[in-house]
């Protein structure tokens, strides 16, 4: 393995492989189909990397996600190694010209999305390259019973009768044993070896707490842990508002959510990593390939969607080996919004249908036709028009992108228009008086030759590779040419951007994936219900609940959790702690923290007393939080 450290050190700045990332290297190297379950922040891009940059040829990368394939994309490029992504909305003939670049260009890597797979001419190219390992990232979309079921993944193993020979590597963050077993059966593995790295994180302590006034346990929490905070939240508008009663409270926090654009994800990113604010307050859009050692607290002010998910984002604490906390802070409305949240916007196959056939209508695709089509899309526009309730809406078009009937990307976008205003002589002058700005301007004339004639939709990625550079030279240039009124340029907003993958067909298409859409309802509903019981359990360690979740055993409680924290601690005797809040309630009615601090009684005795109390019948609670006797 010496030269597999040499490349590591080389390229990634690492002395040494974190377990078991050595052994699934050795198992592809030597040719053997490999399954890997590391959870997040375990290294698995590594176990890729490393051993195609050892081989001759081009490793291919399966990936559903379009931002981190970007970002894997980037970052090998800043390393001098060169990589591609094939992502959604890519026309026919810039596919064809990466193709070619990746056939005779001497390149070491090729992500691309599972939809790619479902074009019979892009699977004939892919045969005819040099692929030295094929990499299957979030292995689990090919599971039904994962929590992110993709089909366009059971494509995958047809790649197998084209390159036989070529060892497929399944990756995955999170899988059940059913789950485990039926990635290893669908992709068709040929005696895999299969390495499992344990889900136990024994310097996270996993806390839950209920309480009634989440701000005032956030300010305790962060008070006492100044260190780098996540603080995750189910949408855009929580983001906000927990961030202006963060900076209320003395607090310096940033946030970020699908609603921005790259610049200002990078900016706020920034704040962030340079820990110039404390806090990042965020959706589940943030985290996908973040690695920061020394994030100290993951607060969860809702109930998250599911545990494989919750698991993945409480992993990006305490990755430096220091105790870390992950917290998640509910009330009894939790779970109502929660359901409201996550179970009663599941649309079913009536109002899919009528979301789809909307959508054809919405872009004027006629019947048979809009494949390969790509438009600028605002959610809230779409939703205003037809008066579809938003999140319903939202979720029916994240299962037609899972189910490959269209590609939504979630980021930010801008569509730009640009038109030549001064005459071409002109330009050729401009270009001969500042010869850095001539390629980019060329390779624009070359590649839309009626840009002085109209507005012409501008492409800044495609401009940026024809012409070696990067898409920031590419957008300060144009703003540069539209200060200097050399042209006309009309940049518009977007929350996303849609790609048909298939010709309009309605209720073909939705009869056709249905059945997906049933199974996954249910799934989410049981995923909810895990959520539920972990939250609510107060008779077992909290770490021993999430590795029962994944089919892992742990014989111990792990002695750091808020259950094991709460049993070690000696207790009041109940009928004291409750004598003495009814004493004060009547006196008048209280809310919790009043009552904690005038009982001066361990939080967790209160908390306990105040719920024998309601299920006697003895107090009720107001809607203002106030606890009063009956």
């Amino acid at each position: 393995m010496n030269k597999a450290l040499e490349i590591l050190e080389k390229y990634w700045k690492h002395n040494a492989f974190r377990h078991p990332q050595e052994e699934i290297i050795t198992s592809v190297l030597d040719g053997k189909d490999t399954f890997a379950l590391m959870p997040t922040g375990g290294g698995k891009s590594i176990c890729f990397q490393v051993p195609a940059m050892m081989k001759d040829g081009i490793c291919l990368v399966i990936s559903p996600l379009i931002a981190l394939m970007k970002d894997q994309v980037q970052n090998l490029q800043s390393k001098g190694i060169k990589a591609i992504a094939l992502t959604g909305g890519i026309h026919q003939d810039e596919i064809i010209d990466l193709l070619d670049n990746c056939q005779f260009g001497n390149y070491k890597f090729l992500y691309l999305s599972p939809e790619r797979l479902q074009s019979d001419w892009i699977l004939e190219r892919i045969k005819n390259l040099p692929i030295n390992l094929i990499a299957i990232d979030e292995a689990h979309c090919v599971s039904q019973w994962g929590h992110d079921f993709r089909p366009a993944y059971l494509k995958i193993v047809e790649l197998k009768e084209f390159i036989p020979k070529v060892p497929f590597l399944a990756l995955t963050a999170s899988a059940t044993l059913r789950v485990k077993e039926d990635i290893i059966t669908q992709l068709k593995l040929d005696k895999p070896n299969i390495f499992s790295k344990s889900f136990y994180r024994d310097n996270i302590a996993y806390m839950v707490f209920e309480t009634e006034d989440k701000l005032h346990l956030l300010q305790q929490i962060l008070t006492k842990n100044p260190q780098p905070s996540i603080i995750y939240v189910t949408n855009r508008k929580s983001c906000l508002e927990t961030v202006h009663q963060l900076e209320s409270h003395g607090f310096t926090a940033t946030y970020y959510h699908g609603g921005l654009n790259s610049k200002e994800k990078e900016n706020h990113m920034k704040l962030w990593m340079e820990e110039k604010v404390q806090v990042m307050v965020a959706t589940n859009a943030f985290g996908m390939g973040i690695d920061k050692g020394n994030v100290k607290t993951i607060i969860h002010l809702h109930l998250p969607q599911n545990l494989e998910n919750y698991y993945q984002e409480t992993g990006r604490a305490g990755r430096n080996g220091e105790k870390a906390f992950a917290i998640l802070l509910n009330n009894p409305s939790d779970v109502l919004h929660a359901e409201s949240q996550f179970l009663n916007v599941l649309p079913d196959k009536t109002f899919l249908n009528l979301v789809f056939s909307k959508l054809c209508s919405y872009f004027q695709i006629a019947y048979g036709e809009g494949i390969d089509e790509q438009f600028s899309f605002n959610l809230n526009q779409f939703c205003s028009k037809y008066n579809f309730p938003i999140l319903k809406t939202y979720n029916s078009l994240q299962f037609l992108d899972r189910q490959g009937v269209i590609s939504l990307s979630q980021e930010f976008s801008e569509k730009i228009n640009i038109q030549f205003i001064i005459p071409s002589k002109e330009v050729i002058r401009y270009m001969s008086l500042n010869p850095n700005d001539e390629e980019i301007i060329l390779t624009i004339l070359r590649t839309y030759p009626g840009i002085y004639d109209m507005q012409t939709a501008f492409n800044p990625t495609l401009i940026a590779r024809k012409s070696n550079t990067d898409e920031k030279t590419v957008l300060s240039l144009l703003q540069k040419l539209k200060d200097k009124q050399i042209i006309d340029m009309i940049a518009k907003n977007n929350d996303a951007m849609i790609t048909f993958n298939e010709v309009r067909e309605d209720e073909r298409t939705i009869n056709r994936i249905s059945k997906y859409l049933e199974a996954q309802n249910k799934l989410k509903t049981e995923q909810l219900q895990a959520v539920l019981y972990y939250s609510k359990d107060k008779k077992t360690c909290k770490n021993k609940l999430l590795m029962q979740y994944f089919d892992e055993t742990i014989k111990e409680d792990c002695g750091i959790c808020s259950y094991c924290i709460s049993k070690n601690k000696k207790q009041q005797k109940p009928e004291s702690v409750s004598e003495k809040i009814i004493e004060l309630l009547k006196m008048q009615d209280f809310n919790s923290r009043d009552i904690q601090k005038l009982t001066k009684f361990p939080k967790d005795d209160v908390i306990f007393a105040l719920q024998n109390l309601l299920e006697s019948d003895t107090i009720s609670i107001r809607s203002n939080n106030l606890y009063t006797l009956k």
